[in-house]
């Protein structure tokens, strides 16, 4: 009973939404109160009946219900609560439910908190976002219903796919729809605007907070994506180039790119145009990725396995929302008015060459994402485009960009002095082409590079708290006086510079672990010992172990520096019993910001098994990097100023003042 209400409520919520998406953009053009006031009204109404449907899935998986086709394809009733939760969104029906749950819970959002916006673009954004939901509804119940049922109930599950039984799981997926989807918000204002033809500072406004909101939770769910796929994979690697990590990628930078570019608009009434454009370029880019994972036509370990009608469908929904959103800029951009001007050395060209490197850069791995695709449909010829494409055209477009970003915050609105720049940053760099060669003479060397690379990443960060020294006036006022100036500076200067910051932590990972990781591939019997990152592991043996829903081996390693024992670590391979599926936990052991990785290869006739070590320098700097950056947008959006729907104290005053006594 509890699934038929859910799939009521599911059909319910497309009739809402076909409401939503017509009635309210009627009343806009027709400056009707009444039908705009129907949006958010409809809007919630939406969210809570796709609640009650996600809720009733979720429900049937905890339960294990195995007459529900889904529950039996991906659940198994000796898996564990978190997983049976996890695993609503572990597979294409559930994490398309997922996605349309937080799409309608944004739309909810800006029902909530957008009672500040004018009447008409209200409505036109919620219509928008209805458009939207319409569309995906269709979508799921028409070729991916989680509600189907099986006659007679088969007694067990099949079980989950044993890579996804990890707590990242529980976490990954949400984080990174959150961003996916918030984008859709930012989408649904660009075209709204577009048809009212209005486009201003209060538009860049109402956007940013948006923006922010779906970069941050983007940010931490790639960064979490990235840490799962490291240390569940068994392969040691933190990012592959995956095409579906490209998918995730590419908006986050377009997103970057219009966080940045909505904040020279607002400021200075410039790039309005191209500010648009990246906001419908941003969540076309989501589109995309969706489309990539779910159409069946990439082969990865996180593409779900789809058969072509869904591929088709969502095809069907890229060409129309991109294709529709691009014609209406088309159509309607020529008539907008241009922004402001400025000079190249400002505050705003600053901006634009960070605006032109992540344009360019997402542009360059989205070549290299479908290029491939389209030659093998055109040709049926099979090439790979991997690591070192990537590498070499990223990796160079990002050098000018790390270089500018501390110059960013130190120049002036419309006309900046680089010179003046230079010297407030001189100690920086100063600073960080020192600590690069004290870390390249503690490494024992390497590449020259290494130098530039680590220099690079201090750089960014030195340059992100010169920015915050620089802003309290320390060394020019009184150090009481410039402390009370840092405590008073708005929260949103300390959440650019700690997204700065994290970058540089981030980048300093990167170079470290791409630099100087080694890894020891060897054959080990019981009492042999490894070499590896100045540290001595042996061999303890292997011991068997029962899990809730698996079988594992075990093999134990006591680790050793100097003669003198530091910690043990373990590493198995399981066995799932219901799908038959090996896979390999690696056992990890964390020292500082470095990590000792091992994993178990194949066993050896002799008795032997084949052992994986790497040592990993400072690579958790990449994913506390990541943190860093996510914590920056979240202190950002706690300033007033970018909190959604806050009204100004100002707006208050002349309400309170306009109340008749009483």
């Amino acid at each position: 009973m509890i699934i038929e209400i859910g799939h009521y409520a599911l059909v319910l919520a497309l009739a809402t939404a076909l409401i939503v998406s017509t009635v309210p953009l009627i009343g806009a053009r027709r400056r009707d109160a009444t039908m705009m006031a129907l949006a958010p009204v409809a809007s919630l109404t939406m969210f809570v009946l796709v609640l009650i449907a996600f809720a009733a899935l979720t429900w049937a998986y905890v339960v294990s219900d195995f007459s529900l086709r889904n529950v039996w394809e991906n659940s198994h009733s000796l898996m564990p609560v978190v997983y049976k939760v996890s695993g609503v969104w572990g597979n294409h029906e559930g994490s398309m439910m997922l996605w349309l749950l937080i799409l309608v819970f944004f739309s909810g959002l800006v029902a909530i908190f957008g009672r500040n916006l004018p009447e008409t673009l209200r409505a036109d954004v919620l219509a928008v976002q209805g458009w939207i939901s319409t569309a995906f509804m269709l979508f799921i119940l028409l070729t991916s219903n989680p509600f189907l049922r099986l006659n007679p109930a088969p007694a067990e599950g099949q079980d989950l796919n044993p890579v996804l039984q990890d707590p990242g799981l529980a976490i990954h997926p949400p984080l990174l729809y959150l961003g996916y989807v918030g984008f859709s918000v930012c989408f649904s204002f660009a075209v709204a605007a577009l048809i009212e033809g209005r486009i201003d500072a209060a538009w860049a406004r109402w956007v940013r907070p948006w923006t922010l909101a779906a970069w941050t939770f983007l940010t931490a769910g790639i960064a979490m994506g990235s840490y799962w796929a490291y240390y569940e994979l068994g392969w040691g690697g933190w990012w592959f180039w995956d095409p579906v990590e490209n998918a995730s990628f590419m908006p986050w930078l377009a997103g970057t790119a219009l966080l940045h570019s909505a904040l020279v608009m607002e400021k200075r009434e410039a790039l309005k145009i191209w500010t648009v454009l990246l906001a419908i370029m941003t969540f076309s880019l989501s589109l995309l990725g969706t489309f990539l994972v779910r159409s069946g036509v990439l082969t990865s370990v996180h593409a779900f396995a789809t058969d072509p009608t869904r591929g088709i469908f969502i095809l069907a929904i890229l060409m129309l929302f991109i294709g529709g959103a691009f014609a209406l800029f088309a159509w309607r951009a020529p008539m907008l008015k241009s922004g402001g001007l400025f000079a190249p050395v400002s505050r705003e060209g600053s901006l634009v060459l960070n605006n032109l490197i992540l344009t360019v850069s997402t542009a360059t791995i989205l070549i290299g994402t479908l290029y491939p695709l389209v030659l093998e449909t055109l040709t049926d010829e099979k090439i790979s485009v991997g690591a070192p494409f990537f590498n070499m055209t990223f990796g160079l477009l990002m050098l000018p960009l790390l270089a500018a970003v501390p110059f960013g915050p130190m120049l002036a609105w419309k006309r900046g002095d680089l010179l003046g720049a230079m010297q407030r940053l001189y100690v920086a760099a100063g600073l960080a082409l020192v600590v690069g060669l004290i870390l390249y003479y503690v490494e024992n060397g390497g590449p020259v590079m290494a130098v530039f690379g680590i220099a690079l990443a201090f750089w960014g960060m030195f340059g992100a708290l010169a920015d915050i020294w620089y802003r309290a006036n320390f060394g020019k006022l009184p150090f009481n006086v410039a402390w009370r100036r840092l405590v008073g500076l708005p929260r949103s200067a300390f959440g650019t510079a700690l997204a700065h910051f994290g970058l540089g932590v981030a980048v300093l990972g990167i170079v470290m672990v791409t630099t100087y990781q080694t890894e020891t591939v060897v054959e080990m019997k019981q009492g042999q010992t490894a070499e590896a990152g100045g540290y001595s592991l042996v061999f303890d043996g292997m011991r068997e172990a029962v899990g809730p829903n698996f079988t594992e081996e075990r093999g134990h390693f006591t680790v050793s520096r100097a003669g003198a024992t530091v910690a043990d670590v373990w590493s198995s391979k399981r066995i799932y019993t219901a799908r038959r599926m090996p896979t390999t936990e690696a056992g990890i052991l964390t020292f500082g910001f470095s990590q000792l990785y091992v994993s178990l290869g194949d066993p050896m006739a002799d008795g032997g098994i084949v052992v994986r070590i790497w040592w990993k320098p400072f690579i958790l700097c990449i994913w506390g990097g990541g943190l860093i950056m996510m914590l920056g947008g979240f202190v950002s959006l706690s300033d007033r100023r970018l909190r959604v729907g806050a009204p100004s104290r100002k707006a208050r005053a002349a309400k309170v003042a306009m109340e008749p006594a009483e």
